[in-house]
C-alpha cells in the first residue's frame, strides 16, 4: 500500500477518534433541570434551565430529610431522588437515595442497570449484600458509619439486623439508575441462599427475623 496513503488514513483516524470524543465532559459549569417546559423532544437527560436562572436553589434538596413511610409488609421504605426532582444532579451522572428499616424490615432483592450503589449506614446495624452472575452471595454486617458497594446491575438487598430502626442513605453513579425488582416467587427458588441469610442474621441478632422468613416457600 502507498505509506501516502497509510499516513493519511492514519491522521483521518486520529482525528475522527479524537471528534468523538471530545464532548464527553459537560460544556458548562451546571445544566439544571428545567422543570417548568413540557417535553416535546425527548433527549437523553432533561433541558437546561437559563443559566441565568440558575440558583443555589437548584443545588439544595430536602426530599430525604424525613423518614419515610414503614408501615407495610416489609417494613420498609426507599426514597430515591433524581435529576427530575433535583434539578441540580442533571447531566452530572447522581442520584442520591434514603433507606427506611424498621425493626426486622427488609429491602427486597433489586438491581440498578445503570448505576453501581454506595450505601452508607447513618444509624443502626444492617446486613448488606448482592448476588453475583455465579449466584455467589457476598454479604457483610455493616454498622453506623460504614459504607458498602452494591456494583451496577448486580441483585442487592438489606436488612435490619440491628435491635432499633435503621437508616441509610446512597449515591448511585446515574441520575437515572432504574430500579428492577425481583418479586418474591422468583427469589425464594434458591432456598440454600435465603437460609444462609437467615442464618446470617440468627448469628447476629439470637432470634427468628420473622419478616425475612416470609420470602420462603410455604
Amino acid at each position: 500500500m502507498n505509506p501516502t496513503l497509510v499516513f493519511f488514513i492514519i491522521i483521518l483516524c486520529s482525528t475522527s477518534i479524537s471528534i468523538c470524543l471530545a464532548d464527553n465532559d459537560n460544556l458548562q459549569d451546571a445544566c439544571p433541570t428545567n422543570t417548568t417546559v413540557t417535553r416535546m423532544v425527548f433527549i437523553n437527560g432533561f433541558p437546561c434551565k437559563n443559566p441565568s436562572s440558575i440558583s443555589s436553589t437548584d443545588f439544595t434538596t430536602s426530599n430525604l430529610k424525613h423518614a419515610g413511610d414503614t408501615d407495610n409488609f416489609l417494613h420498609s421504605s426507599v426514597n430515591i431522588v433524581t435529576a427530575a426532582d433535583f434539578p441540580g444532579l442533571n447531566t452530572l451522572g447522581l442520584s442520591i437515595a434514603r433507606t427506611d428499616l424498621d425493626l426486622d424490615g427488609m429491602v427486597m432483592p433489586h438491581s440498578h442497570p445503570r448505576a453501581s450503589e454506595l450505601f452508607f449506614v447513618r444509624k443502626g446495624i444492617v446486613l448488606a449484600g448482592f448476588i453475583d452472575t455465579n449466584n455467589t452471595l457476598f454479604e457483610s454486617l455493616i454498622n453506623e458509619g460504614d459504607v458498602f458497594l452494591f456494583p451496577r446491575g448486580l441483585l442487592h438487598f438489606c436488612v435490619n439486623a440491628g435491635y432499633e430502626p435503621a437508616i441509610a442513605f446512597s449515591v448511585m453513579n446515574s441520575q437515572n439508575p432504574g430500579v428492577v425488582s425481583i418479586g418474591g416467587a422468583v427469589f425464594e427458588t434458591d432456598k440454600l441462599l435465603i437460609d444462609k441469610i437467615v442464618r446470617r442474621l440468627i448469628s447476629v441478632r439470637g432470634t427468628n427475623m420473622a419478616n425475612f422468613s416470609k420470602i420462603h416457600i410455604q
